[in-house]
C-alpha cells in the first residue's frame, strides 16, 4: 500500500460522484443491513455537524468576492427631490421689499470611483483569498472526519455484537458445563468443587452478557445519532477477511505528504497568510491612497441662487489622500496584528506536531497488523484445539473441570483480541490517509468491502 498525493479539487468531485451513487443505494440495501458506504452517505446527510460545516465552508467562499470587490470600481447614484418655500428681503433703492419664493429643487449625482493606489484595499483581496481556500481545507478536514466517526461508529457497533456473542456463548458453554458436572456429581464421579467453580464462571459470564447488552445498546444509539436514522442491523465483517500482506510505505514519505496535503496543516497556513495580511492592511494606514474619481451631476433649481438654472456637469480626475495622524491608532493595530499572526504561526506548528503524531500512531497500526491479526487467528485455532483436547482429557480423567474453564476462558479472549484487532486495522488504515490528507470516497469504500 504506497500512498499517493491528492489534490483538494480532485477530492471533492470525486466524493461528490460517488456520494451520489450510494444516495440512490441507500434504500436499496436497507433491507440487508445498512453497509459502511451507506452510513457515510447517510452521515454525510443528516449528520448536523457536517451540515453546519457545509455552510460554513458556502459562507466562507464569498469571502474571494468580498475581498476582491475592494479592487474593482464603486459606483453610486444620488437624487434629490426638494420643496423650496423662503422669505427674501431685497434692497431695492433705499427700502427693503419682502418676497416668498416657491419653488422645486432637484439634484442628481453618478460616481464613480476606481482605485488606482490602495494598500488596503490590495491586501483584503489576498485575505479574502486566503480566507477562501482556508474555508475550503477546513471544510475538506471535517468531511474526513465524518468519514472516521462514521467507521469508528459502524465499527464499535460490530465489536460490541460481536462481544455479546462471545458472551452468550461462554456462559452457554457454562451452562452445557454445569449439566456434565451435575450427572458426573450424580454418579460419584464429580466433584462439589468443580460444581461451585463452573457455577463461578457462570455467574460472571452473565454479568458480562449483561455489560455487552449494554454496550451494543450504547454504541448503535451513538451510530445512530451520526447517520441521523434508526438502524436495524449492519453488514458484519467478511468471514474470509484477510489483512492486506503489502506493508505501507515508510514513516518519513508518508510524513512528506502530510505536510503538503492534510488539509487541517492547509488550513492552519492560510490562516498565517490570512494574519498576514490582517497586519498588511492595519500597515496601510499610514499609506497615501489614489482613486480616479469621475461624476456626473444635473442639477434643476437646487438652491435659491440658482433658482430657474439648469446645469449638466461632468467632471473626472484624481483624488490624493495622505493620512498624517490618527492618534497612534495605526501603530497600535499592526503591533496587535503581528501579535495574532505569531499567534497563528504557533497554532501552526501545534497542528502539525498533533498530525504527525496521529500519523505515527496510524502507521505504525497498520504496519503491525499483519503480524497482529495473523498470530490471533492462529491463537483462536489453537485454543479451539486445546479446549477439545481439554475435554477428551478430562473423559479420560488427565485433566480436571477447571482446566476446560481456563481453556474456555482463554478461547474466548483470544476471540475478542481478533475481532479487535481486525477493526483497529480498518480503522487504521483510514486514519493513516486521514492524516496524510489523502483520504478520498474510493478509500472508505475499499474498507466497506471487507463487509458482507
Amino acid at each position: 500500500m504506497a500512498p499517493s498525493k491528492t489534490r483538494l479539487t480532485t477530492k471533492r468531485v470525486r466524493r461528490a460522484a460517488w456520494g451520489a451513487g450510494i444516495l440512490l443505494s441507500l434504500l436499496a440495501g436497507a433491507a440487508s443491513g445498512m453497509s459502511l458506504q451507506q452510513a457515510y452517505a447517510a452521515a454525510l446527510k443528516n449528520d448536523p455537524v457536517f451540515r453546519m460545516n457545509f455552510y460554513e465552508n458556502e459562507a466562507g467562499k464569498e469571502n474571494r468576492i468580498i475581498g476582491r470587490s475592494a479592487l474593482l470600481p464603486n459606483i453610486s447614484g444620488n437624487y434629490g427631490y426638494t420643496r423650496n418655500k423662503t422669505d427674501l428681503t431685497q434692497m431695492l433703492g433705499n427700502r427693503e421689499v419682502l418676497t416668498h419664493p416657491d419653488f422645486t429643487g432637484r439634484s442628481g449625482v453618478i460616481q464613480l470611483r476606481q482605485p488606482l493606489f490602495n494598500w488596503d484595499a490590495y491586501a483584503r483581496y489576498r485575505q479574502g483569498v486566503a480566507q477562501a481556500g482556508e474555508s475550503a481545507a477546513r471544510f475538506e478536514f471535517n468531511k474526513d472526519e465524518v468519514a472516521l466517526r462514521v467507521a469508528g461508529a459502524y465499527m464499535d457497533v460490530l465489536y460490541a455484537d460481536d462481544q455479546l456473542k462471545l458472551a452468550r456463548a461462554q456462559r452457554d458453554a457454562f451452562m452445557e458445563q454445569m449439566k456434565v458436572n451435575a450427572r458426573l456429581f450424580e454418579k460419584g464421579e464429580g466433584t462439589k468443587t468443580d460444581m461451585l467453580e463452573t457455577q463461578a464462571r457462570l455467574d460472571l459470564a452473565e454479568a458480562q452478557v449483561l455489560e455487552g447488552q449494554d454496550a451494543v445498546i450504547a454504541a448503535r444509539n451513538t451510530f445512530e445519532g451520526v447517520v441521523g436514522m434508526p438502524v436495524d442491523k449492519l453488514e458484519p465483517l467478511s468471514a474470509d477477511f484477510r489483512v492486506d500482506a503489502v506493508p505501507p510505505a515508510s514513516f518519513e514519505e508518508w510524513s512528506k505528504i502530510a505536510l503538503e496535503n492534510n488539509p487541517d496543516l492547509q488550513a492552519a497556513r492560510l490562516a498565517v497568510e490570512v494574519a498576514q495580511q490582517e497586519v498588511n492592511r492595519a500597515r496601510a494606514g499610514h499609506a497615501p491612497r489614489l482613486d480616479l474619481v469621475a461624476s456626473y451631476s444635473k442639477n434643476d433649481s437646487e438652491s435659491l441662487t440658482t433658482r430657474g438654472q439648469e446645469t449638466v456637469n461632468r467632471a473626472i480626475g484624481v483624488q490624493l489622500n495622505v493620512p498624517i495622524y490618527s492618534g497612534g491608532q495605526v501603530s497600535a493595530s499592526a503591533r496587535q496584528a503581528v501579535a495574532g499572526r505569531e499567534r497563528a504561526k504557533a497554532d501552526y506548528d501545534r497542528r502539525a506536531s498533533l498530525v504527525m503524531v496521529e500519523l505515527r500512531k496510524a502507521h505504525s497500526v497498520v504496519l503491525s497488523s499483519v503480524s497482529r491479526v495473523d498470530a490471533l487467528v492462529k491463537a483462536v485455532s489453537s485454543g479451539t484445539l486445546l479446549k477439545t483436547a481439554t475435554e477428551q482429557s478430562i473423559k479420560g480423567g488427565v485433566r480436571i473441570n477447571l482446566d476446560l474453564l481456563n481453556a474456555e476462558q482463554q478461547l474466548a479472549a483470544s476471540q475478542r483480541d481478533l475481532a479487535q484487532a481486525r477493526y483497529g486495522y480498518l480503522l487504521g488504515l483510514l486514519r493513516l490517509r486521514a492524516a496524510a490528507g489523502t483520504l478520498t470516497d474510493e478509500d472508505v469504500y475499499k474498507v466497506a468491502r471487507y463487509f458482507e
